[in-house]
């Protein structure tokens, strides 16, 4: 009898458990059906990158992106929308630069440049000098002031190809682009110009902030298509005597008024926390900024959209946040956690979408062991959907200031094969964006914050 008896708990048991991963099974399934036969995303990421591009911090573009952002929100159902209001730097192209290669031996040549974001420009008269080509700040310090001082310094690092994730080989390269400048004016160099920080050869100008050394004096700073950048390094073997012709107009104006917008779905068990899920408004002034970050904006209202749609209640408080200057200064990202820690806010996790609208093949995570173990028990339900990577990595820029808090951090990863032929360029258009990929990145990103709000971390 008392083995029966024993035999009947465990059944017991064992149907409850199989009833809740059932349940979780379900709710997967219903999160990513919902998403994937709605054309709502795609609508939305079509309507804000065609009505709103180039929406760099500081521009009436970016403002003019979260009202409609705050209004899509409303619309929605969201039960609150507020505002957090930031100063924001406020950089202008100017008219479209120019770039020539003059040669003696080859000719002259019109090349595809653009000036990167915080750089000085070269005035209406432009720059012309010699060039000298080096792949790092290594040789650039062999080659020295005497062969550096009052010429065009020209990066040609190509990103390594060899890394399967492409980040990888983006952070290897980048520093060319965000010190380049500085690093070249301590030999006396007049301006540089950094291979576009892209895998593909193509003849889209790559931008990207860069950084001042407010110990040298500030150079102009440009970047070249990969085409370009090839062809010039080729001319070069054949005329060490060619010279660049560069001309930018950009310049920095006053800082501008601007705000992170914040919706809220609330909480039934535990209102006053959070899991943050969020994008940056914000994209580059060369660029529709479809999937940066435009993509992740819609993943993170469609997070909202989902709950609503489905009627899940979450028991703690689902926070959409979408970030401002993310590509400049993050400063949205600064105030968010200034706010989050002044209130004593308490969050339960932070998710955020960056890396584009591709298929998204897994999370990577910023968070302690037991947070990954816990997630890592989940797998089976991501796997269905082709989520195979819970990997311990890096987050994400705009909620990167919240681990000083103890937040675990969270990113969705897209595949990342073709991100970096559109990167920060015109290229980085609408038509670029595939329908189903956008809508699997939301479904994810929904049934991650689900299962965080469910079963905690």
């Amino acid at each position: 009898m008392k083995y029966i008896f024993t035999i009947i708990i465990f059944f017991s048991i064992y149907c409850a458990n199989a009833q809740v991963t059932n349940n979780d099974s379900t709710i997967c399934s219903t999160f990513f059906k919902q998403a994937l036969n709605d054309d709502w995303a795609i609508a939305q990421l079509e309507y804000l990158v065609k009505n709103y591009p180039e929406r760099l911090c500081g521009t009436k573009n970016s403002i003019a992106a979260l009202e409609w952002s705050d209004k899509v929100l409303k619309n929605i159902g969201a039960d609150s929308i507020f505002r957090q209001e930031l100063m924001v730097p406020c950089w202008k192209r100017g008219i479209k630069e120019k770039g020539k290669i003059i040669s003696k031996i080859s000719g002259t040549k019109n090349i595809n440049v653009c000036a990167l974001g915080n750089s000085i420009g070269t005035g209406p008269k432009g720059i012309t000098a010699n060039v000298v080509e080096v792949k790092n700040f290594e040789e650039l310090k062999a080659l020295g002031t005497e062969k550096v001082k009052g010429k065009i310094v020209f990066f040609n690092r190509a990103m390594d190809p060899s890394f399967y994730y492409t980040f990888q080989a983006y952070g290897g390269a980048a520093n060319q682009r965000t010190r380049g400048a500085s690093e070249a004016a301590k030999y006396g160099a007049v301006a540089v110009v950094i291979r576009s920080l892209t895998l593909s050869t193509d003849t889209f100008p790559h931008t990207g902030v860069m950084r001042y050394d407010t110990t040298v004096a500030k150079i102009p700073a440009f970047s070249v298509c990969t085409s370009n950048a090839n062809e010039l390094s080729d001319w070069l073997k054949n005329d060490g005597q060619l010279s660049l012709y560069l001309e930018s107009n950009c310049e920095m104006l006053p800082e501008q008024k601007s705000y992170n917008l914040v919706a809220e779905l609330k909480g039934s068990d535990f209102p006053n926390e959070y899991i943050t899920v969020g994008g940056h408004i914000d994209c580059w002034d060369n660029s529709d900024g479809a999937h940066d970050d435009g993509a992740g904006i819609i993943h993170s209202i469609e997070v909202l959209k989902l709950f609503k749609d489905l009627e899940i209640k979450p028991k703690h408080t689902i926070r959409i946040v979408m970030f401002m200057d993310e590509e400049m200064d993050q400063r949205g990202a600064k105030k968010y956690a200034e706010i989050a820690g002044k209130n004593n806010e308490k969050h339960i996790a932070a998710i955020e979408s960056d890396r584009g609208g591709a298929t998204p093949v897994g999370f990577s995570m910023d968070v302690a062991d037991s947070v990954y173990k816990k997630v890592i028990s989940w797998s089976k339900y991501f796997n269905n959907y082709g989520i195979f990577q819970l990997i311990r990595g890096g987050s994400g820029v705009d909620i990167g200031p919240l681990k000083k808090f103890g937040v675990p951090l969270f990113a969705i990863m897209p595949d990342s094969q073709r991100y970096f032929d559109y990167h920060h360029s015109g290229n980085d258009s609408f038509k670029s964006v595939n329908k189903r990929e956008l809508q699997l990145g939301s479904a994810s990103i929904a049934f991650m914050a689900f299962m965080i709000d469910k079963y905690g971390l």
